[in-house]
């Protein structure tokens, strides 16, 4: 089973540069094998030197060291992204459209139903154990549910991918 390690807002605006080859070979060092990425925006898939989420800090860890920057890096296996995917509780027009948020939790009760006040308009979110889901009506570009503010009122770290970048990290 592949282990699919995802970094928090990396290669976003310009901000947290992290170049994949340098996040492969760093990964290498660390001991991991079988490293690959997909596109740019902190997405690595590789076999873990022992526990996967330690191993996830001792990542967070080497790239502040390195590239001067803290960034979270959540943890899943690929069946735990396919799971995700088969769990998306929303009709899916367009898979651009539709995000899992990867939780470092699982939120409590009372901060979901707080979240519930986040102003939505059109926009659907629903937390599935350790992930958000939400389906954008308009996409994200034009979304009326701002998700910094749901997932800071849930109480979580989070890391978003689209359905398309999820669907093709669960294959890997």
């Amino acid at each position: 089973m592949s282990h699919v390690f995802l970094f928090r807002a990396v290669n976003v605006g310009g901000t947290a540069k992290l170049p994949m080859a340098e996040l492969r070979a760093l990964a290498a060092e660390l001991g991991a094998t079988e490293m690959q990425t997909y596109i740019a925006s902190g997405n690595l898939i590789a076999s873990p030197p022992g526990d996967p989420v330690a191993f996830a800090e001792v990542l967070r860890a080497a790239v502040r060291d390195r590239f001067g920057f803290d960034r979270e890096v959540l943890h899943r296996t690929t069946g735990q992204l396919q799971d995700a995917l088969r769990e998306h509780p929303f009709e899916v027009e367009n898979p651009a459209h539709s995000y899992v948020y990867f939780l470092s939790a699982t939120p409590a009760a009372t901060a979901v139903a707080a979240a519930d006040a986040v102003e939505r308009g059109g926009d659907e979110w629903r937390v599935v154990g350790d992930d958000l889901h939400v389906r954008f009506d308009r996409g994200t570009s034009q979304a009326t549910l701002k998700t910094d503010q749901l997932v800071r009122t849930l109480g979580v770290v989070a890391t978003a991918r689209n359905l398309r970048t999820i669907a093709e990290l669960s294959t890997r």
